[in-house]
């Protein structure tokens, strides 16, 4: 489908159609159960993606609007039921909202002029910024937008990068586009990459997770101005809906629970370079085979998810068995002296006994953090202890507390670590100097390294596992 500035306003008079009279919606919408006023549930719609909600390696629901949706319930509503409408793509969000098929549309819907006419949003709860994506290995990066003449532009139909396009085709009437229906921005992004599409756009948090996956995708340059994301609800909704969503974002932003989530899920992006996933990639095909069994034996060992185990080696040694620092930290998983002693290791080049040690080592620290730590925050803290030594990682603990943040959240705690390297700070505190920002770019690296090997490399079933390591 051609996008022009036409297109999109008969888009939009489709729906705002189906908001005033008796609209067919697909068959997909109609499938879906209408919402029982007799039952006490809270439904919301929204789409499979990694922005919004997916089935994690345990099969089990994740993703930053899955919590969102499921802290809202049990703050607003703690004696109804939460159920979730899964939609085939964004363009399906808002007319199953105005068939009253849901109460609340939580999938990463961007605040647009013209979906303001069609719904009410709640309070902004994220910012982002639409981002034109192309292959860097294939095109060069466009100096201005009059490159893209002839170029191939596809996006989701239905999106707000359509509306963007046409605020755009205002000024630079040559600007064309495709508009692709039963597709998501993930699929396009995928295209960009295997170059078959020249351009797509996608907002900047979901083109940061996909570098990750796709280390030829870049940036081109911005489009239009920053965008809020909101939840949704139709305009004939109870205004009490409203006033406790409302109420509830500004619990969670005074109180730091929605820092802490747009940290598990976003802070880690933005830590590797295009060399860095392309290089990992590659030794994941050609270094990473001759050590997996011994990586599944750790988990066996440890309950430990086997590519967390590997992803911190390959931050430490990039699986290099015969890597030696020059404070003579050694082997797959880098062991000092005195932890290889501990750990009973009498060779730190010997796999077999590195990778299993190393494993060992990270969960006798995860289990010295405090357990009340909720994961994944207590395994990110684990691992800046596996890089700087837990004293240093209490320390910041101490600092973050006596700055006003919480101690027991990663998001905090990573800002106070930067700290200890200055007088100010670290001459109060127990342990003293630290380079801090080291353990932060560790986990930080180790988490984007474990999320593409998950994304690549299948679980393993271990009867012993204990925890439910960090996934995002």
């Amino acid at each position: 489908m051609l996008g022009t500035l036409k297109h999109w306003k008969a888009v939009i008079g489709i729906l705002l159609a189906c908001s005033l009279s008796a609209c067919q919606p697909s068959a997909e919408i109609d499938d879906l159960p209408p919402i029982d006023p007799n039952k006490k549930e809270i439904v919301f719609v929204t789409h499979n993606g990694p922005t919004t909600y997916y089935l994690n390696n345990e099969n089990q629901p994740a993703g930053i609007e899955y919590e969102l949706a499921s802290l809202f319930v049990k703050y607003a509503f703690p004696d109804h039921e939460i159920r979730f409408q899964l939609v085939n793509s964004i363009s399906d969000v808002i007319p199953t909202l105005l068939k009253g098929k849901a109460h609340i549309a939580a999938a990463s819907l961007s605040v647009t002029h013209l979906r303001e006419h069609l719904v009410i949003f709640s309070t902004p709860y994220q910012e982002t910024q639409q981002q034109l994506i192309f292959n860097n290995e294939i095109n060069q990066k466009p100096k201005d937008i009059k490159a893209l003449i002839g170029k191939k532009i596809t996006v989701p139909e239905g999106t707000s990068y359509e509306e963007q396009l046409a605020n755009l085709q205002k000024k630079y009437d040559w600007l064309k586009w495709q508009s692709a229906d039963r597709t998501n921005t993930e699929s396009l992004l995928e295209e960009v990459a295997d170059g078959l599409l020249d351009y797509t756009i996608a907002d900047s948090h979901l083109a940061g997770l996909m570098q990750n996956y796709y280390p030829n995708l870049s940036v081109a340059m911005p489009i239009g101005p920053k965008d809020k994301i909101a939840w949704a609800m139709s305009k004939n909704s109870d205004p009490k809906m409203l006033a406790k969503i409302n109420a509830f974002f500004s619990q969670i932003k005074a109180d730091g629970t929605l820092r802490n989530l747009l940290d598990r899920y976003y802070g880690h992006n933005q830590r590797l370079n295009t060399l860095d996933v392309t290089t990992f990639l590659k030794r994941t095909n050609t270094l990473l085979p001759k050590y997996i069994h011994l990586f599944k034996q750790a988990q066996e060992l440890t309950g430990i998810d086997w590519r967390l185990l590997a992803a911190v080696s390959y931050r430490e040694s990039h699986w290099d068995t015969y890597n030696t620092s020059p404070t003579n930290v050694r082997g797959l998983m880098m062991l000092t002296e005195g932890t290889a002693d501990l750990m009973g290791v009498t060779d730190r080049l010997d796999p077999k006994q590195s990778i299993p040690a190393g494993a060992k080592y990270l969960l006798k620290l995860i289990e010295t953090v405090p357990a009340r730590i909720p994961e994944p925050d207590r395994t990110y803290m684990a691992l800046a202890s596996y890089n700087i030594g837990y004293a240093h990682v209490e320390d910041a603990r101490v600092l973050a507390k006596r700055l006003g943040l919480n101690p027991d959240s990663w998001a905090d705690v990573k800002k106070t670590l930067v700290l200890l390297k200055n007088p100010e700070y670290y001459s109060t505190l127990k342990y003293g100097y630290a380079s801090g920002g080291a353990p932060v770019i560790f986990v930080e690296s180790v988490r984007s390294y474990q999320r593409i090997l998950e994304k690549h490399q299948p679980g393993h079933n271990s009867e012993l596992d204990k925890f439910k390591i960090a996934r995002n």
